[in-house]
C-alpha cells in the first residue's frame, strides 16, 4: 500500500499516523499536489493529497483512505462502533481538517512553505491575524474540551485524536507557543511523541533543518 504526498501535509501525516497505529507497512511516496506522476495521478485525478493505491485500487482523499484501511483491517477499532462516539469521531476529524487547519494553514504557508518552496513573500498581516484572531479560539475551545484521561473519546487512542493532533505538528515546526493551553500543550506532546507520529516528524525537522 502507498500514500502518496508529504507528511508536511496535515491530511498525509493524518493516513500515515492512522496507518502506523493499526500496525500497517505504508509506502510513502513524496508527489507534490501538481505533480505528473502518472501513478499519483491514477490516484488523485485531481492532484489532491493524499493519494493512495493498494494493488489496483485507487482512491484520494485522508478520509476515504481512512475508512477503507478501518473496513480492511478492524483491528484495532479506532474508530468507535458506539454510534454516538462514532459520529463523534466523525466530527473531530472534520473538526481538525477544516477548522484546525484552516486556522494553523495560512500561519505555516507564510513561514515556510510560501517562502520556501514557492519564492512567495511572507503576508505578515496573514500571519498576525492567524495568531491573534484565528488560531486561538480553536484552542480555547480544545482546552476546555480534552478530557482528563488524554484521549477525546472511550479514554482510548481513535481516529479523533489522529486527526486533531496531526496539525499541531505543523505549529510544532513553527515554534508556535502553547504556554496558554497547557492542557493542550500536554495532549499534542503526548500524541505527537507516539512512534505512529514521531517518525514523520522526525523526518519533517531534518527536512526543514529544524
Amino acid at each position: 500500500m502507498i500514500v502518496y504526498g508529504s507528511s508536511l501535509s496535515p491530511y498525509v501525516r493524518k493516513t500515515l499516523a492512522f496507518g502506523a497505529e493499526k500496525g500497517l507497512a505504508l509506502e510513502n511516496k513524496v508527489s507534490a499536489p501538481g505533480s505528473p506522476d502518472p501513478d499519483f495521478l491514477a490516484c488523485s485525478p485531481f492532484r489532491k493529497i493524499p493519494g493512495f493505491t493498494d494493488g489496483d485500487f485507487h482512491i484520494s482523499d485522508s478520509t476515504a483512505i481512512i475508512t477503507y484501511l478501518e473496513a480492511l483491517h478492524p483491528d484495532p477499532n479506532l474508530i468507535p462502533t458506539d454510534p454516538r462516539n462514532r459520529a463523534r469521531a466523525i466530527w473531530f476529524e472534520e473538526f481538525a481538517d477544516t477548522i484546525v487547519v484552516g486556522a494553523a494553514g495560512p500561519l505555516f504557508f507564510n513561514r515556510i512553505v510560501g517562502p520556501r518552496f514557492m519564492g512567495a513573500t511572507t503576508d505578515e498581516a496573514v500571519c498576525a491575524k492567524a495568531e491573534t484572531e484565528t488560531i486561538p479560539p480553536v484552542l480555547d475551545y480544545l482546552e476546555s474540551t480534552i478530557p482528563d484521561s488524554g484521549f477525546l473519546l472511550e479514554d482510548r487512542l481513535t481516529l479523533a485524536d489522529i486527526a486533531v493532533a496531526s496539525p499541531f505538528a505543523n505549529l510544532s515546526h513553527l515554534g508556535f507557543d502553547l504556554a496558554r493551553w497547557p492542557r493542550t500543550k500536554a495532549y499534542a506532546q503526548a500524541m505527537l511523541a507516539r512512534p505512529s507520529f514521531a517518525h514523520w516528524i522526525t523526518r519533517e525537522k531534518r527536512f526543514l533543518g529544524l
